[in-house]
């Protein structure tokens, strides 16, 4: 049953990634706390205070630093991990290229794409079935190194991805730190500009008012842009990670499909073939041992009819003919007639064989009479 495997749009990883790196409302409950903190200290600087504003304008320049130092050296990490790992899985890694080549193999070996009912000159100096297991034998050990190259290539993949897991694990930790540190630097800009719209009300003092906007709300603001833009560099090497883990995710299936299904398929393909063509062969004996058996019935059939009706005729022809019985009473009665002639001519001499002339008649015509009625009835 064939199935297909739902691959997320880039668009899907990536919110994805920002609904869990976003903080959780516990996480921004903290914050405000934190950041409410922060600004209560900003705002009741003292501008006399040379120590107070550097130590204040200390904290807005470390703001976010640390994380951002260590996201850009991870991702120029990544950059060499990933592009380095990634070519196992392009179109030119081993497993691919192990992928295509025993396509190549397979296609070559198609027993669907074999003409076994081969015939003429060519069909009989060479049985297209033992060219066709020749070749198999000698493409079996090319399939074989292949699916153990390919077996290779898995195992390298799998640590790959092993690798890459504990790297992007590392990053999506650290993007969940800019995360907070952005949504701190946002709570604490919302509170600020409230802080120095009161300020204004109350008629404070400007230079405090410009000092806070100038030198704390501006430089702040471009912290948090600068955070905002790593994070989107951390999300775009998270989802460069998952792209390639994905991948190689599909191609250890794909090797798993080649070495259990496709191999196992081509194997069923080649016995199925060979038993087809043994069996066509077969088919064929019996062919020509119907068509013997039925040249027989038909021979045996045209000897019995054409014999038959000679026996019939010979049969006919062997006993004796009506006609002959016929001319043989007609030769009798003439003889008869020719007696009867002579005793006319005999009767003062030959009265007293009359009567014994007479009774021969009678038979005679008795025996005709019946030989008559046995033509008539067809005997």
């Amino acid at each position: 049953m064939a199935f297909s495997l739902e691959v997320p749009s880039p668009e899907a990883i990536k919110t994805a990634i920002e609904q869990e790196v976003k903080p959780v409302p516990e996480e921004v409950k903290q914050l405000q706390a934190q950041a409410e903190s922060n600004v209560s200290a900003i705002m009741e600087l003292d501008l006399d205070s040379f120590e107070k504003r550097k130590e204040i304008l200390q904290t807005i320049e470390q703001f976010g630093m640390a994380t951002m130092k260590t996201s850009s050296g991870k991702n120029a990490l990544l950059q060499v991990t990933v592009g380095s790992l990634s070519k196992a899985g392009d179109e030119g890694g081993p497993v691919a290229k192990g992928l295509a080549e025993l396509h190549t193999q397979l296609k070559d070996l198609d027993p669907s794409a074999v003409d076994f009912a081969k015939t003429g000159l060519l069909g009989k100096l060479f049985n297209p079935l033992r060219a066709y297991f020749l070749r198999f034998e000698k493409a079996d050990a090319v399939i074989a190194d292949i699916v153990e190259s390919l077996s290779k290539g898995k195992t390298t993949l799998k640590n790959d991805n092993t690798t890459l897991e504990i790297e992007q694990a590392a990053l999506r930790d650290l993007t969940k730190r800019l995360q907070k540190e952005i949504q701190l630097g946002l709570l604490m800009d919302e509170s600020i500009e409230k802080q120095i719209e009161a300020a204004k009300a109350r008629n404070e003092d400007p230079d405090k008012i410009r000092f806070i906007s100038e030198e704390v709300l501006f430089p702040m603001r471009q912290r948090v842009m600068d955070l905002q833009q790593m994070l989107v560099v951390n999300q775009q090497g998270i989802m460069a990670i998952e792209v390639v883990r994905r991948n190689n995710k599909e191609l250890m299936r794909g090797v798993d499909r080649a070495q259990n299904v496709t191999v196992s398929a081509l194997k069923i393909a080649v016995m199925v073939a060979g038993a087809l063509y043994h069996q066509k062969i077969v088919l064929k004996k019996i062919e020509v041992l119907n068509q013997t058996t039925n040249n027989l019935i038909a021979g045996t059939s045209r000897l019995l009819n054409t014999q038959g009706a000679e026996i019939h005729k010979q049969a006919l022809e062997s006993s004796v003919s009506v006609e002959t019985l016929k001319q043989a009473f007609a030769d009798v009665l003439s003889a008869l007639d020719s007696i009867s002639a002579y005793k006319q001519d005999a009767l003062p001499k030959l009265r007293g064989t009359i009567e014994e002339f007479r009774e021969l008649a009678d038979t005679g015509e008795q025996q005709i009479s019946r030989l008559e009625r046995g033509h008539q009835l067809g005997l």
